[in-house]
């Protein structure tokens, strides 16, 4: 004989399910707040729930390619750093991303591993024989869902050569839109990582985008090399792409501990406003060691602060590009 069911249990909510992401949420909430009010204890504390939210969930899918554009014409930003860690996040949450490696120091290849000898089809063969983005990317060994077009040596040159050749803005934007098109499974995201500097390839990848991310570090003058890029990007939109804006800005090398990082933090907010990220990636050993290892800090520490702070980005820039999300 069954027993019957009380109204107490007839009317409980369902419990969330184990493993989603309101079972995590649940859990990080329920977990005790420490005594112990050192910052280590504090940062652990933060660490273990950041941890428990952000494990295994799937990022929502845009509806059509994202196309994004890291620039920041100030060097030692965090700008390449920056476009393989958030790549690496995406692929993590079960997105497919292509980067682009359009700078000619072809450090985004090296930390994604990917062979970018003068042997190799690379950009400056996408850019100057018009070789199909398809025929030089090259699968990302330590992060699934990661493919990368790299940069060579000859890129270096491709500034110079490509001064008398027609309609030379738009040759990488031709190279990318052919490739998402005629693609069986296009990549959710295409994150390009533009020179540091404000010449021809810079220009490529401004107009092959429609979104701009700009990776700002946390420190003095932290705004003096972002002027001439917006100027930049304002005249790609008005003769070239007007499709192009500055969506997203992220806060990098932040030290939480001075006043300075928040002074900085708080004047970027009041200039970009909502584009600014919630999240900032902390300054951290762990971050500045992955790439010596062929590493993003997503597979070669993904427990770190750094990586949970790229994981936090990353699912904030994929919750802004569906419907619905703030």
């Amino acid at each position: 004989m069954t027993a019957p069911v009380s109204r107490e249990t007839e009317h409980q909510p369902a419990a969330p399910e184990r493993d989603g992401d309101e079972w995590r949420d649940a859990v990080a909430s329920a977990l005790p707040s420490t005594d112990d009010e050192t910052p280590l204890a504090q940062e652990l504390a933060s660490d273990a729930r950041r941890r428990l939210r952000l494990h295994g969930r799937v990022f929502d899918r845009p509806e059509t390619t994202r196309i994004l554009t890291v620039a920041n014409q100030k060097g030692g930003v965090g700008k390449t750093t920056t476009a393989v860690n958030i790549a690496a996040a995406l692929a993590q949450g079960g997105l497919r991303v292509l980067v682009v490696d359009a700078d000619p120091q072809g450090n985004a290849s090296t930390a994604l591993g990917v062979e970018h000898h003068g042997d190799v089809a690379g950009i400056y063969d996408v850019l100057m024989d018009e070789m199909d983005l398809a025929d030089v990317i090259q699968e990302c060994a330590e992060v699934p869902g990661v493919t990368c077009a790299p940069a060579t040596l000859d890129l270096s040159g491709a500034e110079i050569e490509l001064v008398p050749v027609v309609a030379r803005e738009y040759r990488l934007r031709r190279a990318i839109d052919r490739f998402v098109a005629g693609a069986a499974e296009p990549p959710h995201y295409v994150i390009i990582d533009s020179p540091p500097s404000l010449g021809l390839l810079t220009l490529n990848t401004l107009v092959a985008a429609r979104e701009v991310f700009i990776p700002i570090q946390c420190e003095y003058y932290a705004l003096e090399g972002v002027t001439q890029l917006m100027r930049t990007v304002e005249l790609v939109k008005q003769n070239l792409n007007p499709d192009l804006d500055v969506s997203t800005v992220l806060l990098t090398m932040f030290d939480g501990r001075t006043r300075l990082a928040a002074d900085v933090a708080a004047q970027v907010r009041e200039v970009f406003g909502a584009k600014v990220l919630s999240a900032s990636i902390p300054r951290s050993v762990r971050v500045s060691e992955a790439p010596s290892h062929l590493q993003t800090v997503m597979t070669y520490d993904p427990t770190s602060s750094g990586a949970l702070s790229y994981l936090e980005a990353a699912q904030e820039i994929a919750n802004r590009g569906v419907p619905g999300h703030e």
